[in-house]
């Protein structure tokens, strides 16, 4: 695949990423597209390295290591070196429904597991599949689906990554498809969990016109469960999939939880998100951060995109809690490659707070005890404690013990919290009847996505908790080759 000799040849090259300097004052992308001469180049450092573990998607060591999609990268990138641009989106296509999201959000594990990455930088693989789905964009390659309809109709709850991808499949086949979303536009966690500069919306509108081009209906504002009934759904239609999403956000529960200015940062983003596209990115919210000290409660990627929103909005500090250990700036011994490696990332958010700053924001092995408020019972700022890390001794597993004396105060009059989440909504399960595990995920058979109803399937973080947006996409394909092969006997998805 790919040029024998490339990666001998050729340095790992990216588009070019505007600085912090140049891309604190808007909310566009800013990671820019190589020339299509330098793009091929990176097609040509792709190696035909015998076991492509780019593509294998396995767990290893408790996380995923390759392309949960099976993404047939060495093909693709070699399409890509010989300039073949069409037949890489053919190949592309083959596997991958939504390739323009996961080109510019996901973490990579292509990358991560390429076999030119284990002793030198890997192929640029994420970089090479957003020319190729723009290229196809741009010359008309991507068009609406025609199917021979089956006059089967299928539900689907959610309009985030798995419930899209969910749709695009089961509309392919010929079914009858309509997506309901609570939110006023359809997008789930791409629409107003991700910040519009690192996907910038008009890139799901694009995707959703084609949808609705193909024939998929969307329903706005209708909150399964609650304003729109479940057992209207489970009458009309022969099967329902839902794709609601891990969207119980974790509290902390410490003294002062009750003050104003504290906010979860799944609403904070979208209430910054929805306030931009409701004016044409001509009102930007600057009265939730502008002049506030800011404390950032989680050092995951939705801790890092409140960083870089709050920055946006003219914070005057930004302060980030991390509760485990720094990790290390290169592998540890016990995560060789081609594991997911555990080291230390600096994300945009963090970069930029250093650049504004003059430092990184991140404070590791740290945790808040109180929240202070002030005489109007705001948030004034926080009691934080430092964390040993201590193995269980029953369990062996690693725990953060408070540090005794490492108690601090720092100043906060704007807290956001990024702690995770706990599992999908319990109402939506309720209404259909559907059981939830111990984790609070919609329960399904076998690892499956067919639940205890036949005529019900869950997919993405509602059925397997929080996890990436290539992981959802992978799972709503799944969830749309069951329903398929539960209404027609058969499937070819």
């Amino acid at each position: 695949m790919g040029k024998p000799t490339g990666f001998l040849e050729y340095e790992r090259e990216v588009g070019r990423v505007e600085s912090p300097e140049e891309r604190l004052w808007d909310f566009r992308e800013f990671h820019g597209q190589l020339s299509e001469e330098a793009q091929r180049r990176q097609g040509a450092r792709c190696m035909d390295c015998g076991v492509p573990f780019c593509q294998a998607g396995l767990p290893l060591a408790g996380m995923i290591s390759g392309c949960p999609l099976h993404n047939l990268v060495p093909e693709v990138n070699d399409l890509v070196y010989r300039g073949l641009w069409e037949q890489a989106w053919v190949r592309l296509s083959k596997t991958h429904c939504l390739p323009e999201f996961t080109s510019r959000v996901c973490p990579a594990l292509c990358e991560a597991a390429c076999t030119c990455g284990l002793h030198d930088k890997p192929v640029s693989t994420k970089e090479n599949e957003r020319a190729v789905i723009e290229y196809a964009f741009a010359n008309g390659l991507v068009k609406p689906d025609r199917p021979v309809r089956t006059h089967k109709k299928v539900a689907v709850v959610g309009s985030g990554p798995a419930g899209l991808a969910a749709a695009i499949l089961l509309n392919r086949r010929g079914h009858s498809v309509t997506v309901y979303e609570r939110s006023d536009r359809p997008g789930g966690l791409l629409r107003y969990g991700i910040p519009n500069m690192k996907l910038e919306k008009w890139v799901i509108d694009r995707r959703i016109r084609l949808m609705e081009e193909s024939g998929v209906r969307f329903v706005c504002n209708a909150d399964v469960g609650r304003d729109t009934a479940a057992a209207a759904l489970l009458e009309e239609y022969d099967r329902v999939v839902l794709a609601c999403g891990a969207s119980r956000p974790r509290d902390i529960e410490v003294l002062g939880r009750d003050a104003g200015g504290i906010y979860f940062a799944v609403d904070f983003l979208k209430t910054v998100t929805k306030t931009l596209l409701d004016s044409d990115f001509a009102k930007v919210p600057k009265e939730l951060a502008e002049g506030k000290k800011v404390l950032v409660i989680g050092g995951g990627d939705t801790g890092n995109d409140c960083v870089g929103t709050a920055i946006r909005l003219g914070a005057a500090d930004v302060l980030q809690l991390e509760m485990m250990p720094k990790p290390p700036e290169s592998r540890a011994a016990d995560n060789p490659w081609p594991e997911w490696p555990r080291v230390l990332k600096t994300d945009y958010g963090q970069e930029e707070a250093a650049w504004k700053f003059g430092q990184d924001p991140r404070k590791y092995q740290t945790t808040v005890t109180e929240f202070l408020k002030d005489s109007q019972g705001n948030v004034r700022g926080a009691r934080l404690v430092g964390l040993t890390a201590r193995p269980d001794e029953k369990t062996g597993r690693i725990r953060m013990i408070p540090a005794e004396g490492s108690e601090t105060e720092v100043e906060a009059d704007l807290v956001l919290i990024a702690a995770g989440f706990l599992g999908s909504e319990g109402y939506v399960a309720d209404s259909f009847g559907v059981q939830l595990n111990e984790r609070s995920n919609v329960k399904t058979q076998d690892g499956s996505c067919r639940t205890g109803d036949p005529r019900i399937f869950a997919a993405g973080d509602m059925r397997q908790g929080q996890s990436l947006v290539v992981r959802a996409i992978a799972d709503g394909v799944l969830a749309a080759r069951e329903a398929d092969r539960s209404l027609m006997g058969y499937t070819n998805l």
